[in-house]
């Protein structure tokens, strides 16, 4: 794994100890060694009865070094199981092995070198014939099938073989369905040419299956009822990226979010790395607005994250070329700008999907004789969102009553509000409100309902587990269900082991941007490995549950405007995945999804 990093970004490696006054074990000296701010240490773990005296002694170094080099000491003291670091010196590197003549160091250093070299443009070439066999093998133009045309036409059009165009798209058979897209290879010669042995044996999956499986392990394309688009793929092993992200070093405050970010970047990068991943990295910090990066670079990069605000993406899609897709990761305000950008990406899924996840969640669960009642604020008017509801309830086919009412009138609405509801079965309700405190009103209200010996189940956004004056316990008489964009199972053993790394390397807990930086580097550079250059074409077939979120793309859709004909295009790709939790009436809170 390669990262090409700002300096001094990485947060140092310090953990505390307990000084000791009792006889401590012998010290072994690490095999392992970090560098930090270009500084080389010893990564010590601390065992019981170890002090710092017999630990500067093992290795050779004052205690004032290493009192230094981990500062929380003189506060914390000497932890059993810390990781603390030790000094790397040139008098430890001297006594490893006193029998070797500086002489024959300095030569067989000068030979190491000299092999590192020729290996690494060895390495350089065989990347660069390899990137331009791919090239050659998956350049293609883009075919549209008219309602007349079979395989026996286009390939007479295009002088290429009808069996190398249904292998090229995947296909399993020759039907073709009106304005279906069809890739045609500029050089079918070469596609056929880099095409895999079929292996004897099918073998077994991939026991990670969001890491490039090898090509023998792949599975089938989709049959000949699917959108038949897709050609044969090729993994690889080393992935450009780059992520922008408003440090603000130049300013008086850095910006610790962005920060916790780039950290859950790196560990996600060292992960990929251990399963043969290579990642070319390279960070720029954009605060203040500036980007500082050229369309060239941009052109050369696989994988884009940020930068984070809307008007910053906006501003980087005057430099970047068509072909390179703009991943977004934390506005959810940037959504917008997949109405105008075909190659934009946003992650963080907006209220609108949470609300049509709600809506499908009541339909799963709507039993004959339940209603189903939403609530608005008397002479509010709609929000976007809540405009973009009232349209997803409307279409659903659900038989809902609405219940409107104003704060002010909220102490006296239970009679009313009781006549909206059944007594047979489970009132399923929807707060439809953005205001804190109306939110509040509802749920207070229905608990007097459920006191009152109505059976009611609460369902809403996340927003509403934001609001701090609500009382949690109502949310759990009302077996609140909630549709999240994000949400941190603790229980889920993943978690547990990216905490676990997460502590070790940076002495802290993990902050909900770091579990995202994790989740967008390791799903979207898995994607590229997997499926090349041309993982975009595979996102929306791709979805993947991470740490903090779920990935689950699809391609938004808008009115061309410009075109008198009224015909609908495609936009940049939005994720419509979400997570849903239930507050139970024993006060705990169960994931679902």
């Amino acid at each position: 794994m390669i990262l090409v990093a700002l300096a001094g970004f990485m947060p140092p490696f310090a953990c505390g100890l307990y000084a000791q006054d009792y006889i401590a074990p012998e010290v072994t000296v690490s095999k392992e060694r970090v560098k930090v701010d270009g500084k080389i240490f010893y990564s010590h773990i601390v065992l019981e009865k170890q002090t710092l005296f017999s630990i500067s002694k093992a290795y050779g170094v004052p205690v004032e070094d290493i009192y230094a080099a981990n500062p929380a000491l003189k506060e914390n003291g000497l932890k059993k199981n810390a990781i603390i670091l030790i000094p790397v010196t040139d008098r430890q590197e001297e006594s490893k092995d006193d029998k070797v003549s500086q002489k024959d160091e300095r030569a067989a250093l000068k030979e190491e070198k000299a092999l590192q070299k020729e290996a690494a443009k060895k390495e350089a070439q065989e990347e660069k014939k390899a990137k331009a066999q791919e090239k050659k093998r998956n350049d293609y133009f883009t075919h549209t099938v008219k309602w007349y045309e079979d395989l026996n036409v286009i390939s007479e059009k295009y002088g290429v073989s009808v069996d190398i165009i249904m292998k090229f798209n995947g296909l399993t058979g020759r039907k073709l369905t009106n304005r279906q897209k069809l890739r045609i290879p500029t050089n079918p010669e070469a596609y056929m040419a880099g095409l895999p042995q079929q292996p004897s044996d099918t073998g077994a999956a991939s026991a990670d299956p969001s890491f490039p499986a090898k090509p023998e392990d792949q599975a089938a394309e989709p049959s000949e009822n699917s959108l038949q688009t897709s050609p044969v793929y090729y993994p690889i092993t080393r992935i450009n990226a780059v992520l922008l992200l408003p440090f603000n070093t130049q300013g008086e405050k850095q910006s610790e979010s962005s920060m916790d970010f780039y950290s859950g970047v790196l560990l996600a990068s060292k992960d990929l790395g251990d399963k043969g991943l290579n990642i070319d990295l390279s960070v720029y910090d954009v605060g203040g607005g500036v980007l500082p990066i050229t369309t060239e670079r941009l052109a050369k990069s696989d994988v884009i994250i940020g930068p984070v605000s809307k008007n910053d993406i906006s501003g980087l899609f005057a430099k970047a070329p068509q072909s390179s897709y703009i991943i977004s990761p934390l506005d959810h305000r940037a959504e917008q700008l997949a109405e105008i950008h075909s190659n934009f990406i946003q992650v963080p899924t907006s209220s609108m999907s949470q609300y049509e996840d709600i809506v499908k969640w009541i339909k799963e669960e709507k039993g004959v004789r339940d209603s189903v009642i939403v609530i608005y604020e008397k002479a509010v008017k709609d929000t976007e969102d809540l405009a973009g509801f009232k349209q997803i309830i409307s279409g659903s086919g659900i038989r809902y009553s609405s219940f409107s009412y104003s704060i002010l009138e909220g102490r006296n609405i239970l009679e009313s509000l009781a006549g909206k509801m059944t007594s047979e079965g489970n009132n399923r309700v929807i707060v439809a409100s953005d205001s804190e405190a109306f939110v509040n009103d509802v749920i207070r209200n229905l608990n007097l309902m459920i006191h009152n010996r109505y059976k009611v189940t609460l369902y809403g956004v996340s927003k509403i587990r934001s609001f701090e004056t609500i009382d949690v316990e109502n949310l759990h008489n009302a077996e609140f269900h909630s549709s999240l964009s994000y949400y941190i199972d603790y229980d889920d053993p993943r978690v547990r082991d990216f905490i676990l790394k997460y502590r070790a390397l940076y002495n802290t807990e993990p902050t909900p941007f770091a579990f995202q930086g994790y989740d967008i580097m390791y799903y979207f550079c898995s994607l590229c490995s997997k499926y090349g250059s041309l993982w975009k074409e595979r996102i929306e077939d791709t979805g993947m549950p991470m740490l903090q979120s779920d990935f689950g793309f699809a391609r938004s859709i808008k009115a061309d405007t410009e075109n008198a004909s009224g015909l609908l295009s495609e936009g940049g790709l939005v994720n419509k995945a979400t997570r849903r939790i239930v507050y139970t009436p024993d006060y705990k809170v169960r994931v679902i999804r």
